[in-house]
């Protein structure tokens, strides 16, 4: 079984729909298709129910997803600290959310022509871990959203987005022009897994317990409004589908796009990146 078939899997596990995982792992989908049936065909089990709206996870699936992201996190850490203990010029870069923000896409240009001969190597991350990795090794610096646990972190704010609220499109309150978090009182949110950081999950609902399903990923949260007419609360500017809209919320805090890496660490790559993450906010905001 072969670490890049288990990173394939996951990909199309958390985003239950092959062609956006072909688009998030820049690869067509014939291929991640042909991978995923080898894969069970491999372990002698469907992983998925397929349909013509996407996939599901049959119950092998789901064990495997959890097996998977544990057996690849494990691999993140020894190829951590592997280099590390080889001296090979590398920094790996946590990514929380959107890769495609501008700003993402204006540092790692910037990075790039600076170190060159650097092997800068990229871990996206799902939403039950603000931190990307970082507290657990496998990141040397993070591209997230604050707040969180900031102990024995440094963070640095880049750029702050105003929020908004995500509703089906036939909502009774998607025909406002804006919203209070008051108006979503009685309404059931998204929720993130038993263990994230609390104070995470209380910013992201509305600052108090909410009850709803719980999520990983964008995409779990975009199907919990689809499906349910679970609300939730995300950056505006992001492209939604036509089902959904997103509703500027006019009392909550501003999101805080952050970079963040480990107190003392004083690796001058982390150094330089931090400081071009500065620049490339800063310019554009």
């Amino acid at each position: 079984m072969e670490l890049r078939t288990l990173r394939y899997f996951v990909a199309v596990a958390e985003e239950l729909h092959f062609g956006r995982a072909a688009t998030r792992l820049h690869m067509s989908q014939p291929p991640l298709s042909r991978a995923i049936k080898r894969l069970e065909t491999e372990v002698g089990a469907l992983l998925f129910a397929r349909s013509p709206v996407g996939v599901t996870l049959t119950p092998a699936g789901a064990v495997l997803l959890d097996e998977a992201r544990a057996l690849l996190d494990q691999a993140d850490r020894v190829r951590v600290r592997v280099s590390a203990a080889a001296g090979v010029a590398a920094i790996t870069v946590g990514i929380l959310g959107d890769s495609t923000d501008p700003g993402v896409t204006r540092l790692a240009a910037a990075y790039r022509r600076t170190h060159p001969s650097v092997d800068i190597r990229i871990r996206d991350t799902d939403l039950t871990d603000p931190t990307c990795g970082l507290r657990a090794g496998l990141v040397d610096v993070a591209l997230t959203r604050a707040p969180f646990d900031g102990t024995a972190l440094m963070v640095r704010e880049l750029r702050t987005d105003p929020v908004g609220v995500v509703l089906r499109a036939d909502d009774p309150l998607a025909d406002r022009g804006r919203l209070r978090l008051a108006d979503l009182g009685d309404r059931r949110w998204f929720q993130f897994p038993e263990g994230t950081d609390s104070l995470w999950q209380a910013y992201w609902n509305g600052g108090e317990r909410r009850e709803g399903p719980v999520v990983r990923v964008v995409h779990e949260c975009l199907q919990a409004a689809l499906w349910n007419g679970t609300v939730g609360l995300a950056p505006l500017g992001h492209d939604l589908p036509t089902e959904l809209a997103v509703l500027p919320l006019i009392d909550m805090p501003p999101s805080r796009v952050v970079v963040v890496w480990n107190e003392g660490d004083t690796n001058p790559l982390i150094r330089s990146f931090i400081e071009m993450a500065a620049a490339a906010y800063r310019d554009h905001p």
